[in-house]
C-alpha cells in the first residue's frame, strides 16, 4: 500500500476497521488495550519502567496515549508514513507526553526506552522489513524493549477478519516464527512470544483461560518481545545479511 492510499483511509479508519472486527463481536479498543495490558504484565515481571516509548506506524494515535496511561510512560512518539493519518492523532492526542511525527522528521538516537509496533509489518513489503526493524533498533537505546504485535496467520478468525479489512487486502503476514528470525536476524535478542486473543465474544466466559494459553500458537494476534542487547555500544543496528 502507498502512503497515498494510507492517507485515503484516515478519515475513515476507525469505521473500517471496526467494521472487519464486528465478527469477533468487539471493537478495535478491545484489543487495543488487550496489547498494551499484556505488554504492561509482561513489563512488570522484567522490572522494565519505560519512560520514553515508540508508537511504530502509530497511525491515526489511537494506542499512543494507552502506552502514556498504562505504561506511565514520559513520552510517547508516534511516527508514521502517511500525513493524513499524523493530522488526525495530532487532533485527537497530541498533548505535552503524546507527540507525533513522519519518519523523515525523526532522527534516531539511541534513547528510547520501548518501542511498540502493531499491524504494521504486514504492510511493509519483504525486502524493506529490515530496514524498517534496523530503524528501530537505531531508535532503542541499549537494554531498550521492543515489542512486535501482529497478525497471528495461523488463526483461521484473523485471516478473515483480514480480508473484510479494505486497507489489509495488500498485505504479506508473516507468523510469529518468521518475526522471531527477523528481529533475531538484525541483532536483538528474543525474550519470548506470546498469543493474544482465543476467544470471541460469544465464547467470552472462557477468556480467564487466556494467561494459560499465551504459549499456544493460535491466538488472534502474537507478541514477540525482545531486546536491544545492553553490549551493543552504536545507535546504528547490523549492517550484514538481508
Amino acid at each position: 500500500m502507498t502512503i497515498t492510499e494510507f492517507d485515503q483511509f484516515a478519515d475513515t479508519y476507525d469505521d473500517d476497521l471496526n467494521r472487519a472486527l464486528s465478527a469477533s463481536g468487539e471493537t478495535k479498543e478491545f484489543f487495543a488495550r488487550g496489547r498494551v495490558d499484556h505488554l504492561r504484565s509482561c513489563l512488570l515481571r522484567l522490572n522494565h519502567r519505560p519512560q520514553t516509548v515508540l508508537d511504530y506506524g502509530c497511525g491515526v494515535g489511537d494506542t499512543s496515549p494507552l502506552l502514556r496511561d498504562l505504561l506511565g510512560a514520559e513520552s510517547v512518539v508516534g511516527l508514521d508514513v502517511s500525513v493524513r493519518s499524523l493530522d488526525v492523532a495530532n487532533v485527537r492526542y497530541k498533548s505535552p507526553v503524546c507527540s507525533f511525527a513522519t519518519f523523515d522528521d525523526f532522527a534516531p538516537s539511541a534513547t528510547i526506552d520501548l518501542a511498540y509496533c502493531n499491524g504494521v509489518f504486514h504492510h511493509i513489503p519483504i525486502i524493506r522489513r529490515a530496514a524498517a526493524v534496523d530503524f528501530v533498533y537505531r531508535c532503542l537505546r541499549p537494554g531498550g524493549i521492543f515489542a512486535l504485535w501482529e497478525n497471528n496467520p495461523w488463526n483461521p478468525g484473523t485471516r478473515y477478519v483480514m480480508s473484510q479489512c479494505v486497507f489489509d487486502q495488500d498485505a504479506i503476514t508473516l507468523n510469529s516464527l518468521e518475526a522471531r528470525r527477523m528481529l533475531v536476524s538484525r541483532g536483538f535478542e528474543p525474550l519470548g512470544t506470546d498469543y493474544l486473543f482465543f476467544f470471541p465474544t460469544l465464547a467470552r466466559a472462557l477468556r480467564f483461560l487466556e494467561p494459560h494459553l499465551s504459549r499456544v500458537p493460535f491466538g488472534a494476534q502474537y507478541q514477540v518481545l525482545c531486546q536491544k542487547p545492553l553490549s551493543a555500544q552504536s545507535a546504528t543496528g547490523p549492517v550484514s545479511g538481508g
